[in-house]
This record gives C-alpha cells, structure tokens and sequence, in this order.
C-alpha cells in the first residue's frame, strides 16, 4: 500500500493550491518558487485549478488568487476554536504589555498554523498576519516547541511526512532531528527561539520566540509565539524580558482550557 505514496503530482497540485491560497494575488514565477516546483509544472498545475475553479487571473495583471470554491475543501473540518476563543483574552493583555505581536498556533501536517494573532492590535509588525497562515515545522519557534512537546507517535508522523516530500523545509526538519539534542534543550528550557525568520512575509526581519501550551491536564494543545524585529532586540533580551510574561500566560491560558481542546 506504502508504494504509491506520495502520489507526486497531487502533492505538487496541493503545493501550489496552497501557495496560492497563502500568498495570493500571485504571480506564476512567485508560485513555482513559494510552491518548490518547477516553472513548467506549475503552469499545468495552475491550468488545472483554473479548470475546476479553484484559482482564477486577476483581470488587470497576470497575477493568479483563490475562488470561493476553495472554501468547500474545508466542510468536513471541525474547526476546533475552543483554544482561539480561551486564549484571545490572554494574548491581547500579554500583545498590550509588551507591545510585541502574539500568536497561537498548531500543527498541521509537517506546518504550523496561525490560529489566532494580535498583528493588527499593534504597529510593531513589518506584515498582518492571518488565521491560516502556515509555516515549515522546522523552521519556525512554535515548530520547533511542538516538536519537543508533542507526543512520540506525533513526531514520527511527521518525520513520515517529511521523508515523503523531499522539500528543503522537510531536509532540515530530518536533519534538526538526527539526534535528540534540541529536543532535550527546548524540553529543558521550556522555550525555543527562531532567530530570523525566513519563510515569512518579511524573510530575515524578524524572530521569534514560543512556549507550550498545555490544558488544564498537562495534555499539549499548542504554541505561543511572540514575534519582534530581529534588529530592535537581541535574543538574550529578548528570553530575559518576554519569557517569564510568556510562561505566565500560558500558565493561565492552562487553568481556563478544558481538556483537548484543541487538535492533537
């Protein structure tokens, strides 16, 4: 059954829907690249996605978005927003504090995704990020916390996934974890740092530090994140001034989550 997996060309088709859908209006020499794919596949792909009505040109230049049609992918998918709606009041207060942006993520697949962000509650932020925004696992801090938090069957999921994709973004996550040393560190810190972010709106501006998220039972549901200049703060400072302010709203996130409130 293993021998058919990955199915390469519905891989590549979802590597482009999803580019689309994450950095649209596009155009198509931005979709190979954001995609990984080559110029000439992303051209059939992109052919293909405009066929089903999924992806449509913009009629002034040659720049590609999503329909609505894309909304139907999501109809069998429970959104699980128990851990968005007990969280925001916490990272508003905590995004208030400190003036920084917060946000909250979990894994999907080999990415992480924004559940919920305070980008626009402050103008310390070069770009608006959004709930649905994904990152590489591996190369982001909440990646990287979830990594070291989740449970082992979780984490050889996901080394699963990173075998079949072949991607840069899975080579290093593969390479991050050939051994068990920053597994061992982030566990021990109780935090792990991004130090300029690279698959973001603003690649090498900003980074980031994240702690757990846990539920009141100690079940891991999640990341926090706090994002800032890369220029404005040194990584010493910034674990010296955010870290205890972060640990202590996730602390407090934990004592107003019911349990598995958010997906494993």
């Amino acid at each position: 059954m293993d021998r058919g997996i990955p199915i390469r060309a519905l891989t590549r088709g979802l590597s482009v829907l999803a580019a689309i859908n994450r950095d649209g209006p596009i155009s198509m020499t931005g979709i190979a690249r954001a995609a990984q794919v080559p110029y000439p596949t992303a051209c059939r792909v992109m052919q293909t996605l405009i066929h089903e009505g999924f992806v449509e040109r913009e009629p002034a230049r040659k720049r590609y978005r999503v329909t609505s049609l894309v909304h139907t992918l999501s109809t069998g998918f429970q959104a699980e927003d128990l851990l968005v709606r007990t969280a925001r009041p916490h990272i508003e207060a905590l995004c208030r504090e400190v003036g920084w942006p917060i946000s909250i993520a979990t894994r999907v697949g080999t990415r992480m995704m924004v559940r919920d962000t305070t980008h626009k509650m402050t103008s310390l932020t070069f770009s608006h990020y959004y709930a649905g925004y994904t990152l590489p696992i591996a190369e982001c801090a909440t990646g990287k916390v979830n990594l070291a938090f989740c449970s082992d069957e979780e984490r050889r999921s996901i080394i699963d996934g990173w075998k079949a994709a072949e991607s840069e973004a899975a080579n290093m996550g593969l390479l991050l974890l050939s051994e068990d040393h920053l597994i061992r560190k982030i566990r021990a810190d109780g935090y792990a740092m991004q130090i300029r972010n690279v698959y973001n709106a603003d690649p090498g501006k900003t980074s980031s530090i994240a702690v757990p998220l846990f539920d009141c039972e100690g079940g891991f549901v999640g990341s926090l994140a706090l994002i800032y200049f890369a220029s404005a703060v040194k990584t010493d400072q910034a674990v010296e001034k955010f870290l205890a302010l972060m640990q202590a709203t996730a602390k407090a996130i934990a004592a107003d989550l019911p349990v598995q409130a958010a997906p494993r």
